[in-house]
């Protein structure tokens, strides 16, 4: 028998990029310089960013849990970045407005959806808004780092989510590297037991700043694995199975988080599923809320009496973790929200329209502190962080239009969400926005009591699941009872591969 051999002869040029590279990185390590072999990398993502944006965008969403602060490296630079998915962001608005160029159009559905229009009216707002900041560089660094969230996150994913195959790939990549997150969390956290309360807040470093933002992902993640669950055909055991385990898992980091703003969201988010399920009019919804806030102005005396008295503080006891909640006498976490909130209205009050520019809050709320309101862990020239609100933080910031323009993105994403939910003729979309809109609503309670939204975490989840919800209205709110056939898992429309 003849022998049969093939050879591949290797283009000279590949033999001599390959040589250059590793002289020239030899020389930078030389010179105590480690970044170069990521070139490589870098390179492949460019390249797959050119051909396959949606691959880009969901290996961003992988990479979001795990991602690192640059000032986590290297300290005192004057700019913070996540890595590596900022600045793969960039490269990824970058491509796409390159590909823009070369003739690729947004959908005009998109543009003109009410959500969009709400994202508009926040980014024009913000950056009006820049001109009057105290700090005019601080404001264009936050404003750039929202605008590329979103860029990524919402109008490049909504072109993606047009397969909904890959808004099931996008959850489950976040959820993956999440999971990990998880697993060292509760690993270092039971070094020290878990009913150690006061060492659950930072055993989640150096992937999540402590455990409010860790505490914030797990419920926002929760009701989609739920949603998964019910989804799943039931003749597929394993897959089942598997969704249960990652489900009771999640509850249980949940529980240890001790992250008390998590719960609440949890039960306010079940408590809202349960009014749309259950298809509770408008109306009635608004009386419900008007009685309640009548009732707490009338009763606000005695309830205010109720919470000072209240001396229990957060411990590794769970009810008395629970009872926590509304201690404002001696909770030094509760009251360092108070004086928080205080700091923002009083900067609101002093520039109530245009406020004090995007990102300032941080640099500016130091002198609005009062020496009755401060607390054990407030700081002379208040060097610790955010108004620990997503809605008075804009409001401090961007005056009174900047908070409206969040709620209106809130109230039309609701509405999106309840739209598709009642008309989808599929039932997998039908419970699959469900679980996306009870994920959202419980960041926009969560949002009450701390904010994210300047961290590639949480802005992936929340511009990605209101994405969803804006692609299943535009695009899969026709779609009949079907499983998505194997050609579409691995195209994406406009952005995916050529056909």
């Amino acid at each position: 028998m003849q022998a049969f051999s093939m050879h591949i002869k290797t283009p000279w040029w590949l033999w001599v990029t390959a040589l250059a590279f590793v002289l020239v990185n030899a020389v930078f390590i030389a010179f105590e310089v480690y970044y170069l072999p990521l070139l490589p990398v870098v390179l492949l993502f460019v390249l797959v960013g050119f051909t396959r944006l949606d691959i880009l965008l969901l290996s961003i969403v992988f990479f979001a849990p795990l991602s690192l602060q640059l000032s986590y490296f290297v300290e005192k630079l004057g700019v913070d970045l996540y890595l590596p998915t900022e600045p793969l962001l960039v490269m990824l608005l970058v491509l796409y407005i390159l590909r823009y160029l070369g003739g690729m159009r947004t959908d005009l559905k998109i543009l003109r959806h009410p959500v969009t229009l709400a994202i508009y009216l926040h980014l024009a707002w913000m950056a009006i808004t820049i001109i009057s900041s105290s700090d005019p560089l601080v404001s264009v660094k936050f404003f750039v780092s929202r605008l590329w969230f979103i860029a990524g996150f919402y109008f490049i994913a909504i072109e993606v989510f047009r397969k909904r195959i890959l808004m099931k790939r996008y959850v489950w990549m976040y959820v993956m590297t999440f999971s990990l997150v998880i697993i060292y969390t509760l690993i270092r956290h039971s070094e020290h037991g878990l009913d150690n309360q006061m060492m659950a807040h930072s055993m989640m470093q150096p992937f999540y700043k402590d455990h409010t933002s860790y505490g914030a992902t797990l419920a926002f993640l929760f009701p989609v694995l739920i949603t998964f669950l019910a989804v799943t055909r039931k003749r597929d055991l394993n897959s089942r199975f598997l969704i249960v385990l990652l489900t009771l898992y999640f509850a249980f980091a949940i529980l240890f988080s001790y992250t008390r703003a998590a719960w609440v969201s949890l039960i306010g988010a079940a408590g809202v599923w349960a009014v749309i399920k259950l298809r509770i009019r408008l109306e009635f919804v608004a009386l419900a809320g008007g009685v309640l806030v009548a009732l707490f102005f009338v009763f606000q005396p005695m309830i205010i009496m109720r919470m000072e008295d209240n001396r229990t503080k957060s411990s590794g006891d769970l009810a008395e973790h629970v009872q926590s909640i509304y201690n404002i006498s001696n909770d030094q976490s509760n009251l360092e929200r108070i004086n928080r909130w205080s700091c923002a209205i009083r900067m609101w009050k002093e520039r109530p329209i245009l406020g004090f520019g995007p990102g300032t809050y941080q640099f500016e709320y130091a002198r609005f502190q009062r020496s009755f309101e401060r607390t054990e862990i407030s700081t002379n020239f208040g060097t610790r962080g955010t108004a620990h609100s997503e809605y008075l933080g804009p409001l401090s910031e961007s005056g009174v239009f900047g908070m409206l323009s969040i709620l209106l993105i809130i109230g039309t994403t609701i509405a999106t969400g309840i739209r598709v939910h009642l008309r989808a003729k599929s039932r997998f979309i039908r419970v699959f926005s469900l679980g996306i809109l009870t994920g959202l609503v419980t960041y926009y309670i969560h949002g009450i009591l701390n904010n994210f939204l300047d961290t590639d975490k949480a802005s992936a989840l929340f511009w990605g699941f209101t994405a969803m919800l804006v692609a299943m209205e535009l695009f899969h709110m026709e779609e009949g009872e079907r499983e998505d056939r194997p050609e579409e898992e691995s195209g994406t429309g406009k952005l995916g591969a050529e056909n």
